[in-house]
């Protein structure tokens, strides 16, 4: 069975990132690329990484008018990712541009409340309800916009894959039991995201910042 967990690759050091993906590659079922890797690496990077042999993640989180997500989802065609996000706030018409422009074999998935957020952060921008009913909100307009799924924490999936049967579930600031939560505020153990409904596992520093990644990956493996 294919393991779920993708290796967050939030670095801008090509190098270091294609050493590290190469070392844990026979442990984890795709690699994500995010914002920081790619602005410093650009489409050179993701061709590089995509030698490696795994799915890859292009985690962007694009947000802005419809016509500019539509083609600058066109322009990352080329990079043929199995997963791309957009920001679900960015509404209807732009996730069905974001959709329409995306190549049959890319999932678009819709980003809707950041790990790193709580009740208060959302009260800060005008948002005057929790995370959870933020998240349903927002997962329910992916949905109708015919994206293949959403990102969102674990204290959230059970319900979004209850709404959502055949949704495709990213969620990613799951740590293991008793590690650090660093800049995280909605975190729930590997198993536990699985278990209530998670289609992928994105984890970064409990692999990255390990003394032994591949130690580190296999024994939460060895929790699924």
């Amino acid at each position: 069975m294919t393991s779920r967990i993708y290796l967050a690759i939030d670095t801008t050091d090509l190098d270091a990132a294609k050493a590290l993906a190469t070392k844990v590659k026979s442990h984890i079922g795709g690699l994500k690329l995010g914002l920081e890797f790619f602005c410093a690496n650009g489409h050179h990077g993701v061709h590089e990484m995509a030698r490696i042999g795994l799915p890859l993640f292009l985690d962007l989180k694009l947000h802005d008018i419809p016509n500019t997500v539509a083609k600058a989802v066109q322009a990352l065609r080329p990079l043929e990712p199995a997963i791309l996000t957009v920001h679900a706030s960015g509404g209807r018409a732009m996730l069905e541009d974001a959709k329409a422009a995306a190549s049959d074999h890319t999932k678009v998935v819709g980003v809707t409340v950041l790990t790193s957020l709580d009740t208060d952060d959302l009260a800060i921008i005008g948002i005057n309800d929790d995370p959870a009913a933020q998240v349903s909100r927002l997962s329910s307009l992916s949905h109708e916009a015919g994206l293949d799924g959403i990102v969102c924490s674990g204290h959230e999936v059970k319900a979004a894959h209850q709404a959502w049967r055949n949704g495709f579930f990213v969620v990613p600031g799951v740590r293991p039991a008793g590690g650090k939560v660093a800049d995280q505020k909605r975190i729930v153990t590997p198993a536990q995201a699985i278990n209530d409904g998670a289609s992928i596992l994105v984890i970064g520093r409990p692999i990255s910042q390990a003394e032994d990644p591949v130690a580190a990956v296999r024994a939460i493996e060895a929790t699924l």
